[in-house]
């Protein structure tokens, strides 16, 4: 039996030994913690079993430490109690066993022994406990050689995989969330019956599918995760519409790309330059519009006409179906997509003040990102064609800052209001104002006057004069 006393260096540990000691009750630290240790990973909780009550045990703990019972989160269904304490948070639970019906990945839950406890966790990696107890304090516990899997950096089962998935099928998300993040394998045989039990994610809430997704995007290599939900059929029982997306179709010997690993790729890239959640679902679901464009034209090939427009509409319907926050965050993610095209188009041709006065108003505060995602975009295999793409994009970079310097363009707010359109002309809310606040926005866009008061306010007599209108003296 391997001894790890280095592992259990928190003041946590004296406490919980010292009230194993006393109360002549066996508990361990397990799961996470131990292997985050052996991964040189920083881990900020700390999972105890005790073998007997672990709420009773967690308030000895903190009676002993100093921390009011009040201050304790207990969860009586689960047998869970926890606190924090010096920068961790410490959870304590009785060791248990557990049984599931078909229907349900919530398990009838009976005490039990370590080896029960044991038992029942995902993956061997996260099945090694180290002793707290006075008879082999520090002792490694790791009955299902999960120490060799992590050296081996394999992703594996305690027990037979169709039983473990079967059970919780969010395990299935969990194994592939692990293998992205810690850039493991995951074992033939426990990838293969992710597959087979694919199904069962049915059953599981959206709101927990969606926290592993999210933790797969803000991996490092997020297509890791996302190709092994493909070959899994995850992919298209969570995230359908980015299934949608693989493929590709010939005619005429004409062949565009498979728009499902370009995502990928584009996500990838994004991944290298920031941790933005909510930009690696722009990257993700930037092109989602083009499977309902896609269309083949003669003497033209593949076309996928206003795929951002269609793409940018879909993303309120798949917030809502993943159950993620219909906010700003959303908003986001659809201004991103929807304006994905725009830098491009703009490198195309000539970069007229107009046009980046135009882009600045659409994007605001997030055309930085913008021009992020568009420069991952650029996923072409020509190197030459690359190098002319990124450093037109840096011509557009410089003028966005130029004429953001001199124009105030982002977030723009008109220097004439509705209110003062209505006094100065003694008028109602109506068309007028919103045509002469509509003239001004466009005359400071297209450059024709000045982003200041004067300018606009002159503009509004003219306009206000073109259509019968005169201020009030």
């Amino acid at each position: 039996m391997k001894e790890v006393t280095q592992i259990l260096t928190h003041k946590i540990f004296d406490i919980v030994h010292a009230c194993s000691k006393e109360l002549n009750i066996e508990c361990y630290v397990v799961g996470g913690y131990v292997r985050d240790y052996f991964l040189q990973r920083e881990s900020k909780d700390i999972d105890i079993v005790v073998i007997g009550n672990g709420i009773s045990f967690a308030k000895k703990a903190a009676e002993k430490i100093g921390i009011p019972e009040k201050s304790i989160a207990i969860f009586k269904n689960y047998g869970t109690a926890m606190f924090h304490y010096q920068g961790m948070d410490v959870e304590f639970v009785g060791a248990r066993k557990e049984s599931y019906v078909s229907h349900s990945r919530n398990p009838i839950v009976e005490e039990g022994s370590l080896k029960d406890d044991q038992n029942r966790r995902d993956f061997t990696i996260n099945a090694m406990a180290v002793s707290l107890s006075e008879k082999d304090y520090g002792a490694l516990l790791d009955p299902f050689k999960g120490l060799d899997d992590l050296q081996n950096k394999i992703i594996r089962t305690p027990l037979n995989p169709d039983i473990t998935f079967s059970d919780d099928p969010l395990r299935m998300m969990r194994a592939i969330r692990f293998s992205t993040q810690l850039n493991f394998s995951i074992e033939t045989n426990t990838l293969a019956s992710i597959k087979s039990q694919s199904e069962r994610i049915s059953i599981v809430s959206k709101e927990r599918i969606v926290e592993e997704i999210n933790k797969i995007l803000l991996s490092r290599k997020p297509s890791n995760g996302l190709i092994l939900m493909e070959v899994t059929n995850l992919l298209e029982k969570t995230l359908p519409w980015v299934s949608a997306l693989q493929g590709v179709d010939i005619v005429n010997g004409n062949a565009h790309k498979d728009n499902f690993y370009h995502s990928l790729e584009v996500l990838d890239k994004i991944n290298e330059h920031s941790n933005n959640l909510w930009l690696c679902w722009a990257a993700l679901l930037h092109d989602i519009g083009k499977p309902k464009t896609k269309r083949y034209v003669d003497d033209v090939g593949w076309t996928f006409h206003q795929h951002e427009l269609v793409g940018a509409k879909m993303i309120p319907k798949i917030f809502r179906e993943l159950k993620l926050p219909l906010n700003e965050k959303m908003e986001y993610v659809k201004k991103l997509v929807y304006l994905h095209l725009r830098p491009i188009a703009l490198i195309e041709d000539t970069v007229t003040d107009s046009a980046v006065r135009r882009l600045l108003f659409d994007a605001g505060d997030d055309i930085d990102d913008l021009m992020l995602l568009c420069e991952a975009d650029v996923t072409s295999k020509n190197p030459q064609k690359v190098r002319r793409l990124l450093r037109n994009f840096e011509i557009v970079r410089l003028k966005l800052n130029e004429i953001e310097e001199k124009d105030r363009i982002r977030n723009f707010q008109p220097p004439i209001s509705g209110e003062l359109i209505m006094k100065t002309f003694s008028i109602q809310p109506s068309k007028e104002v919103g045509m002469i606040k509509n003239a001004i926005r466009e005359a400071i866009l297209d450059g024709i006057i000045p982003n200041e008061y004067q300018a606009a306010y002159q503009l509004m007599l003219s306009e206000a004069q073109k259509l019968g209108l005169t201020p009030i003296q």
